[in-house]
Protein backbone atom coordinates (compact mmCIF):
# COMPACT_ATOMS: atom_id res chain seq x y z
CA UNK A 1 0.00 0.00 0.00
CA UNK A 2 1.72 3.17 -1.01
CA UNK A 3 2.19 5.68 1.38
CA UNK A 4 -0.51 8.39 0.51
CA UNK A 5 -2.84 5.32 0.63
CA UNK A 6 -1.98 4.40 3.91
CA UNK A 7 -2.00 8.27 5.57
CA UNK A 8 -5.51 8.41 3.73
CA UNK A 9 -6.49 5.50 5.33
CA UNK A 10 -5.64 6.54 9.31
CA UNK A 11 -6.69 10.03 8.47
CA UNK A 12 -10.10 8.02 7.59
CA UNK A 13 -10.17 5.78 10.59
CA UNK A 14 -9.33 9.21 12.46
CA UNK A 15 -12.72 10.84 10.94
CA UNK A 16 -14.58 7.74 11.94
CA UNK A 17 -13.59 8.02 15.58
CA UNK A 18 -13.93 11.45 15.86
CA UNK A 19 -17.70 11.05 14.53
CA UNK A 20 -18.60 8.12 16.36
CA UNK A 21 -17.58 10.42 19.42
CA UNK A 22 -20.25 13.41 18.29
CA UNK A 23 -22.90 11.68 20.12
CA UNK A 24 -20.53 12.03 23.12
CA UNK A 25 -19.68 15.69 22.18
CA UNK A 26 -23.47 16.86 22.21
CA UNK A 27 -23.87 15.17 25.79
CA UNK A 28 -20.34 16.98 26.74
CA UNK A 29 -21.85 20.27 25.20
CA UNK A 30 -23.18 21.62 29.11
CA UNK A 31 -19.96 20.64 31.37
CA UNK A 32 -19.71 23.19 35.00
CA UNK A 33 -18.97 26.37 33.66
CA UNK A 34 -17.90 27.91 36.54
CA UNK A 35 -15.15 25.49 36.91
CA UNK A 36 -13.61 25.69 33.60
CA UNK A 37 -13.87 29.26 33.88
CA UNK A 38 -11.28 28.90 37.08
CA UNK A 39 -9.38 26.99 35.19
CA UNK A 40 -9.34 29.30 31.62
CA UNK A 41 -6.75 31.67 32.97
CA UNK A 42 -3.65 31.88 35.66
CA UNK A 43 -2.57 35.43 36.11
CA UNK A 44 0.59 34.71 37.03
CA UNK A 45 1.47 33.08 33.50
CA UNK A 46 -1.37 34.31 31.57
CA UNK A 47 0.88 36.77 29.37
CA UNK A 48 -0.40 36.96 25.36
CA UNK A 49 3.26 39.08 23.85
CA UNK A 50 5.41 37.09 25.96
CA UNK A 51 3.96 34.12 24.51
CA UNK A 52 3.54 35.05 21.03
CA UNK A 53 7.23 35.84 21.57
CA UNK A 54 8.05 31.53 22.26
CA UNK A 55 5.56 30.63 19.81
CA UNK A 56 7.60 32.66 16.98
CA UNK A 57 10.75 31.43 18.47
CA UNK A 58 9.57 27.75 19.27
CA UNK A 59 8.80 27.41 15.13
CA UNK A 60 11.98 27.83 13.59
CA UNK A 61 13.63 26.37 16.77
CA UNK A 62 11.77 22.82 16.96
CA UNK A 63 12.00 22.53 12.91
CA UNK A 64 15.49 22.62 13.18
CA UNK A 65 16.12 20.48 16.04
CA UNK A 66 13.38 17.62 14.07
CA UNK A 67 15.73 17.84 10.60
CA UNK A 68 18.93 17.95 12.59
CA UNK A 69 17.57 14.57 14.74
CA UNK A 70 15.80 12.74 11.16
CA UNK A 71 18.50 13.54 9.15
CA UNK A 72 21.25 12.59 10.95
CA UNK A 73 21.05 8.82 10.58
CA UNK A 74 21.00 9.65 7.08
CA UNK A 75 23.70 11.43 6.70
CA UNK A 76 25.77 9.50 8.66
CA UNK A 77 25.65 6.40 6.21
CA UNK A 78 29.14 7.79 5.48
CA UNK A 79 30.24 7.10 8.76
CA UNK A 80 31.06 3.34 8.75
CA UNK A 81 31.04 2.51 12.47
CA UNK A 82 26.86 3.49 11.64
CA UNK A 83 26.20 1.66 8.96
CA UNK A 84 22.81 -0.30 9.70
CA UNK A 85 25.10 -3.77 10.56
CA UNK A 86 27.44 -2.14 12.57
CA UNK A 87 26.69 -2.44 16.73
CA UNK A 88 26.59 1.11 17.03
CA UNK A 89 24.13 1.62 14.93
CA UNK A 90 21.80 -0.73 17.09
CA UNK A 91 22.90 0.82 19.78
CA UNK A 92 22.05 4.55 18.90
CA UNK A 93 18.55 2.93 17.20
CA UNK A 94 17.61 1.37 20.83
CA UNK A 95 18.02 4.39 22.44
CA UNK A 96 15.61 6.35 19.53
CA UNK A 97 13.37 3.24 20.54
CA UNK A 98 13.36 4.21 24.34
CA UNK A 99 12.42 7.73 23.21
CA UNK A 100 9.59 6.82 21.19
CA UNK A 101 8.23 4.28 24.03
CA UNK A 102 8.72 7.04 26.61
CA UNK A 103 6.59 9.40 24.62
CA UNK A 104 3.88 6.73 24.21
CA UNK A 105 3.39 5.62 28.20
CA UNK A 106 4.79 9.28 29.63
CA UNK A 107 3.55 11.97 27.44
CA UNK A 108 0.79 10.84 25.10
CA UNK A 109 -1.35 8.55 27.14
CA UNK A 110 -1.46 10.66 30.31
CA UNK A 111 -2.22 13.92 28.49
CA UNK A 112 -5.36 11.78 27.17
CA UNK A 113 -6.11 10.62 30.62
CA UNK A 114 -5.93 14.65 31.67
CA UNK A 115 -7.98 15.85 28.86
CA UNK A 116 -10.86 12.85 28.95
CA UNK A 117 -10.89 13.31 32.88
CA UNK A 118 -10.84 17.09 32.79
CA UNK A 119 -13.74 18.69 35.24
CA UNK A 120 -14.78 20.49 32.52
CA UNK A 121 -16.37 17.23 31.06
CA UNK A 122 -19.63 15.55 32.76
CA UNK A 123 -19.00 12.29 34.97
CA UNK A 124 -21.69 10.47 32.98
CA UNK A 125 -19.78 8.63 30.59
CA UNK A 126 -16.43 10.65 31.11
CA UNK A 127 -15.72 9.45 34.33
CA UNK A 128 -17.76 6.05 34.13
CA UNK A 129 -15.59 3.95 31.68
CA UNK A 130 -11.84 4.27 30.86
CA UNK A 131 -11.86 5.26 27.33
CA UNK A 132 -7.84 6.32 26.96
CA UNK A 133 -6.94 3.03 28.01
CA UNK A 134 -9.71 1.73 25.41
CA UNK A 135 -9.07 3.54 22.45
CA UNK A 136 -5.15 2.96 22.58
CA UNK A 137 -6.09 -0.75 23.08
CA UNK A 138 -8.44 -0.31 19.60
CA UNK A 139 -5.48 1.83 18.17
CA UNK A 140 -2.79 -0.66 18.90
CA UNK A 141 -5.39 -3.60 17.33
CA UNK A 142 -5.65 -0.93 14.45
CA UNK A 143 -1.94 -0.75 13.59
CA UNK A 144 -1.54 -4.66 13.84
CA UNK A 145 -4.02 -4.87 11.18
CA UNK A 146 -2.40 -1.75 8.55
CA UNK A 147 0.84 -3.16 9.61
CA UNK A 148 -0.04 -6.70 8.35
CA UNK A 149 -2.32 -5.92 5.31
CA UNK A 150 0.34 -3.27 4.34
CA UNK A 151 2.60 -6.00 4.14
CA UNK A 152 0.46 -8.82 2.52
CA UNK A 153 -0.34 -5.64 0.01
CA UNK A 154 3.67 -5.61 -1.00
CA UNK A 155 4.56 -9.12 -0.86
CA UNK A 156 1.09 -10.05 -3.70
CA UNK A 157 3.05 -6.95 -5.76
CA UNK A 158 6.30 -8.52 -5.61
CA UNK A 159 5.07 -12.05 -6.18
CA UNK A 160 2.80 -10.56 -9.31
CA UNK A 161 6.24 -8.38 -10.81
CA UNK A 162 7.83 -11.95 -10.26
CA UNK A 163 5.11 -13.89 -12.12
CA UNK A 164 5.12 -11.46 -15.21
CA UNK A 165 9.13 -11.18 -15.50
CA UNK A 166 10.00 -13.74 -18.07
CA UNK A 167 11.33 -16.59 -18.00
CA UNK A 168 15.17 -17.84 -18.49
CA UNK A 169 15.53 -19.20 -22.13
CA UNK A 170 15.54 -23.25 -22.73
CA UNK A 171 19.10 -23.30 -23.71
CA UNK A 172 19.92 -21.75 -20.43
CA UNK A 173 17.88 -23.68 -18.41
CA UNK A 174 19.26 -27.28 -19.82
CA UNK A 175 22.64 -25.50 -19.16
CA UNK A 176 21.87 -25.02 -15.41
CA UNK A 177 20.74 -28.40 -14.81
CA UNK A 178 23.39 -30.68 -16.66
CA UNK A 179 26.19 -28.51 -15.39
CA UNK A 180 25.23 -27.52 -11.59
CA UNK A 181 28.63 -28.13 -10.38
CA UNK A 182 30.86 -25.71 -11.72
CA UNK A 183 28.57 -22.70 -10.37
CA UNK A 184 28.45 -24.46 -7.15
CA UNK A 185 31.80 -25.24 -6.74
CA UNK A 186 33.06 -21.71 -7.64
CA UNK A 187 30.59 -20.64 -4.82
CA UNK A 188 31.53 -22.36 -1.92
CA UNK A 189 34.24 -24.57 -2.52
CA UNK A 190 33.27 -28.41 -2.04
CA UNK A 191 29.85 -27.12 -0.52
CA UNK A 192 28.07 -25.67 -3.86
CA UNK A 193 25.32 -27.24 -3.89
CA UNK A 194 23.68 -26.09 -0.39
CA UNK A 195 25.21 -22.51 -1.07
CA UNK A 196 23.66 -22.15 -4.62
CA UNK A 197 20.39 -23.53 -3.38
CA UNK A 198 20.41 -20.79 -0.56
CA UNK A 199 21.04 -17.94 -2.63
CA UNK A 200 17.69 -17.41 -4.16
CA UNK A 201 15.95 -17.95 -0.74
CA UNK A 202 18.21 -15.28 1.08
CA UNK A 203 17.17 -12.87 -2.03
CA UNK A 204 14.04 -13.35 -0.92
CA UNK A 205 14.12 -13.36 2.57
CA UNK A 206 16.29 -10.06 2.26
CA UNK A 207 13.76 -8.51 -0.12
CA UNK A 208 10.67 -9.72 2.57
CA UNK A 209 12.85 -7.60 5.38
CA UNK A 210 13.40 -4.40 2.97
CA UNK A 211 9.85 -4.66 2.72
CA UNK A 212 8.69 -4.79 6.54
CA UNK A 213 11.03 -2.48 7.09
CA UNK A 214 9.23 0.28 4.66
CA UNK A 215 5.87 -0.62 6.60
CA UNK A 216 7.17 0.49 9.74
CA UNK A 217 8.62 3.50 8.26
CA UNK A 218 5.08 4.47 6.81
CA UNK A 219 3.05 3.22 10.16
CA UNK A 220 5.74 4.90 12.58
CA UNK A 221 5.08 8.16 10.12
CA UNK A 222 1.27 8.11 10.93
CA UNK A 223 1.51 8.19 14.48
CA UNK A 224 4.24 10.70 14.95
CA UNK A 225 2.64 13.02 12.41
CA UNK A 226 -1.08 12.37 14.59
CA UNK A 227 0.84 13.29 18.10
CA UNK A 228 3.14 16.30 16.55
CA UNK A 229 0.33 18.24 15.31
CA UNK A 230 -1.99 17.31 18.60
CA UNK A 231 1.01 18.68 20.69
CA UNK A 232 1.70 22.13 18.44
CA UNK A 233 -1.86 22.58 18.31
CA UNK A 234 -2.26 22.89 21.99
CA UNK A 235 1.16 24.74 22.17
CA UNK A 236 0.20 27.26 20.01
CA UNK A 237 -3.23 27.98 21.12
CA UNK A 238 -1.88 28.40 25.08
CA UNK A 239 -1.24 31.72 26.03
CA UNK A 240 0.40 30.82 29.35
CA UNK A 241 4.18 31.60 29.34
CA UNK A 242 4.46 28.86 32.32
CA UNK A 243 3.42 26.71 29.77
CA UNK A 244 4.84 27.27 26.73
CA UNK A 245 8.65 27.84 27.94
CA UNK A 246 9.64 25.01 29.35
CA UNK A 247 7.56 22.60 26.57
CA UNK A 248 9.96 24.40 23.87
CA UNK A 249 13.18 23.05 24.91
CA UNK A 250 11.69 19.71 25.86
CA UNK A 251 9.94 19.73 22.30
CA UNK A 252 13.67 20.13 20.56
CA UNK A 253 14.68 17.28 23.04
CA UNK A 254 12.01 15.09 21.78
CA UNK A 255 11.99 15.78 17.96
CA UNK A 256 15.87 15.38 17.86
CA UNK A 257 15.75 11.80 19.36
CA UNK A 258 12.34 10.80 17.65
CA UNK A 259 13.74 11.90 14.42
CA UNK A 260 16.68 9.54 14.98
CA UNK A 261 14.87 6.67 15.56
CA UNK A 262 12.42 7.51 12.49
CA UNK A 263 16.02 8.33 10.81
CA UNK A 264 17.39 5.00 11.33
CA UNK A 265 14.29 3.35 10.14
CA UNK A 266 14.37 5.09 7.42
CA UNK A 267 17.79 4.00 6.53
CA UNK A 268 17.10 0.60 6.48
CA UNK A 269 13.89 0.86 4.37
CA UNK A 270 16.58 1.70 1.10
CA UNK A 271 13.96 4.74 0.14
CA UNK A 272 15.04 6.56 -2.88
CA UNK A 273 16.23 10.23 -2.40
CA UNK A 274 12.34 11.82 -3.47
CA UNK A 275 10.73 9.23 -0.57
CA UNK A 276 13.43 10.48 2.11
CA UNK A 277 13.06 13.79 1.15
CA UNK A 278 9.48 13.85 1.88
CA UNK A 279 9.12 11.66 4.54
CA UNK A 280 11.59 13.83 6.66
CA UNK A 281 9.52 17.11 5.56
CA UNK A 282 6.73 16.09 7.19
CA UNK A 283 8.13 14.50 10.23
CA UNK A 284 10.01 18.09 10.19
CA UNK A 285 7.26 20.27 9.67
CA UNK A 286 3.94 18.49 11.58
CA UNK A 287 4.69 20.16 14.79
CA UNK A 288 5.92 23.51 13.48
CA UNK A 289 2.56 23.50 11.52
CA UNK A 290 0.46 22.42 14.14
CA UNK A 291 1.56 25.82 16.26
CA UNK A 292 1.44 27.94 13.48
CA UNK A 293 -2.45 26.05 12.91
CA UNK A 294 -2.87 27.03 17.21
CA UNK A 295 -2.02 30.58 16.66
CA UNK A 296 -4.68 30.83 13.98
CA UNK A 297 -7.28 29.57 15.62
CA UNK A 298 -6.38 31.47 19.17
CA UNK A 299 -9.71 33.29 19.25
CA UNK A 300 -11.82 30.11 18.37
CA UNK A 301 -9.28 27.21 19.76
CA UNK A 302 -9.75 26.49 23.73
CA UNK A 303 -8.21 23.59 25.32
CA UNK A 304 -10.50 23.53 27.77
CA UNK A 305 -13.80 23.21 25.83
CA UNK A 306 -15.44 20.07 25.81
CA UNK A 307 -15.30 19.68 22.01
CA UNK A 308 -11.25 20.33 22.13
CA UNK A 309 -10.72 18.38 25.05
CA UNK A 310 -12.95 15.34 23.77
CA UNK A 311 -11.03 15.67 20.41
CA UNK A 312 -7.41 15.72 21.20
CA UNK A 313 -8.19 12.98 23.86
CA UNK A 314 -9.31 10.52 21.69
CA UNK A 315 -6.13 10.91 19.49
CA UNK A 316 -3.64 11.51 21.87
CA UNK A 317 -4.83 7.88 23.05
CA UNK A 318 -4.95 6.27 19.77
CA UNK A 319 -1.50 7.80 18.81
CA UNK A 320 -0.50 6.36 22.32
CA UNK A 321 -1.53 2.92 21.19
CA UNK A 322 0.09 3.38 17.70
CA UNK A 323 3.31 4.31 19.42
CA UNK A 324 3.28 1.77 21.73
CA UNK A 325 2.82 -1.11 19.19
CA UNK A 326 5.25 0.23 17.55
CA UNK A 327 8.38 1.01 19.83
CA UNK A 328 8.02 -2.56 21.67
CA UNK A 329 6.94 -4.64 18.27
CA UNK A 330 8.19 -3.26 15.26
CA UNK A 331 11.41 -1.47 17.09
CA UNK A 332 12.30 -3.34 20.15
CA UNK A 333 11.54 -6.77 19.37
CA UNK A 334 12.48 -6.47 15.99
CA UNK A 335 15.74 -5.66 16.94
CA UNK A 336 16.37 -7.97 20.23
CA UNK A 337 14.86 -11.10 18.88
CA UNK A 338 16.66 -10.83 15.65
CA UNK A 339 20.11 -12.19 14.85
CA UNK A 340 22.32 -9.77 15.47
CA UNK A 341 21.17 -9.08 19.16
CA UNK A 342 20.79 -12.86 19.72
CA UNK A 343 24.20 -13.46 18.84
CA UNK A 344 25.48 -11.15 21.36
CA UNK A 345 24.75 -11.39 25.12
CA UNK A 346 26.88 -8.57 25.79
CA UNK A 347 25.47 -6.31 22.88
CA UNK A 348 21.90 -6.91 24.28
CA UNK A 349 22.64 -5.82 27.54
CA UNK A 350 24.60 -2.49 26.11
CA UNK A 351 21.26 -1.69 23.77
CA UNK A 352 18.56 -2.49 26.83
CA UNK A 353 20.83 0.22 28.50
CA UNK A 354 20.69 2.34 25.64
CA UNK A 355 17.19 1.74 25.75
CA UNK A 356 16.43 2.64 29.56
CA UNK A 357 18.52 5.75 29.07
CA UNK A 358 16.39 7.15 26.27
CA UNK A 359 13.12 5.94 27.93
CA UNK A 360 14.50 7.71 31.33
CA UNK A 361 15.59 10.67 29.84
CA UNK A 362 11.83 11.16 27.98
CA UNK A 363 10.42 10.53 31.43
CA UNK A 364 12.49 12.99 32.89
CA UNK A 365 11.44 15.68 30.47
CA UNK A 366 7.40 14.48 31.65
CA UNK A 367 8.09 16.87 34.49
CA UNK A 368 7.92 19.93 32.34
CA UNK A 369 5.98 18.48 28.97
Amino acid sequence: MPSSQALALVSLSLALLVCCSSPLLAHAQTPAADVCASLATDDACHNVPKALRLKLIGIPTILVASVIGVCLPLFAKSVPALQPDRNLFYVVKAFASGVILSTGYMHVLPDSFDNLNSPCLPDKPWRQFPFTTFVAMLAAVFTLMVDSLMLTFYNRKKTGQDAGAPAPSSAAAVANIESPEPEAHWHSHGHGHGTALAKPDDAEAGQMQLRRNRVVVQVLEMGIVVHSVVIGLGMGASQSVCTIRPLVAAMCFHQMFEGMGLGGCILQAEYGTKMKAGLVFFFSTTTPFGIALGLALTKVYKDNSPTALIVVGLLNAASAGLLHYMALVELLAADFMGPKLQGSVRLQLICLTAVLLGAGGMSVMAKWA
